[in-house]
């Protein structure tokens, strides 16, 4: 049975919003950098609560969050392609899957530093 496209506005829409939590689903519960990310998330979140976190200081913090998580996504993605077409160590796919890790690397660096300039000024 060949997969057959869904042109139409609503129920293509749907469906595509269906993939997307099919993949966040999955990417939550098998890959471990994701859930002690989304854990952090939402131990974060609930300190925004606690500590009771301004507009712009939720703006922030909920779009690194997003950020990193997004990027991780990425880096997961990039990183299951390459070791399908190569599943024994290459050096160039070894290279590609680096420069995909470093993305995740600034994303996080972002996030400790917007974490920092938002609750640093609490506990002060």
């Amino acid at each position: 049975m060949a997969f057959q496209k869904d042109n139409t506005f609503i129920t293509g829409r749907f469906k595509s919003v269906g993939f997307a939590v099919k993949g966040a689903i999955k990417l939550i519960t098998t890959e471990h950098s994701v859930m002690v990310q989304s854990s952090l998330g939402v131990i974060l979140t609930i300190a925004g609560f606690i500590i009771g976190l301004n507009q712009t200081e939720w703006l922030f913090q909920t779009l690194a969050i997003g950020l990193v998580l997004s990027i991780e996504g990425l880096n997961t993605a990039i990183e299951k392609v390459a070791d399908f077409i190569h599943p024994d160590y290459h050096e160039r796919i070894g290279f590609i899957k680096d420069i995909a890790a470093g993305s995740v690397f600034f994303a996080a660096l972002t996030a400790i530093i917007i974490g920092l300039i938002i609750y640093v000024p609490h506990f002060i």
